[in-house]
């Protein structure tokens, strides 16, 4: 989704298609446009559960560098700084509206400081190939626990 303009026209369709009545359907919005965090609240207010981060379509447009050009693949990077700030803003911004948040895409499988990244700015779930899903799950795990030592190191100087 680009705009709420959009979103309403999909809601629309989605009503006239019957899925609401499902229960247990929910209407998420592929969050791979920078424009989604700056519309999070008109989202929400026309009925989104939660958001699911495609990192390669977001980070292609963050860049501007398309991954499979020959001429400005090597600038793709979801680990670049702009990507990472975006991320630290749209995840708990997300969080404090009520919704859910997921990503898609290679980068927690591959990379563990961008799984840090992710549980540390709260994400709720990642998606990966079923390949990398034991490792991806290590990593998340490595991450937890360093943010929980980090957390009980800091709780245990403030008692002392």
């Amino acid at each position: 989704m680009r705009t709420a303009r959009e979103l309403e026209a999909c809601g629309k369709l989605v009503v006239e298609s019957g899925l609401l009545a499902r229960r247990g359907f929910e209407l998420w919005v592929m969050a791979e446009v920078p424009s989604v965090l700056f519309n999070l609240e008109r989202y929400r207010a026309l009925g989104i559960a939660g958001i699911s981060i495609g990192s390669n379509d977001l980070t292609q447009l963050m860049l501007g560098a398309d991954r499979d050009s020959e001429l400005v693949a090597e600038v793709f990077d979801e680990r670049d700084p702009a990507v990472a700030d975006y991320l630290q803003q749209l995840i708990p911004r997300a969080r404090a509206l009520g919704l859910q948040t997921s990503i898609c895409g290679q980068a927690p499988s591959v990379y563990p400081e961008y799984a840090e990244l992710l549980v540390s700015c709260g994400i709720d779930a990642i998606s990966v190939n079923i390949d990398v899903v034991d490792h991806t799950r290590r990593l998340v795990a490595a991450a937890e626990t360093r943010l929980l030592l980090d957390a009980a190191r800091r709780r245990g100087k403030e008692t002392s």
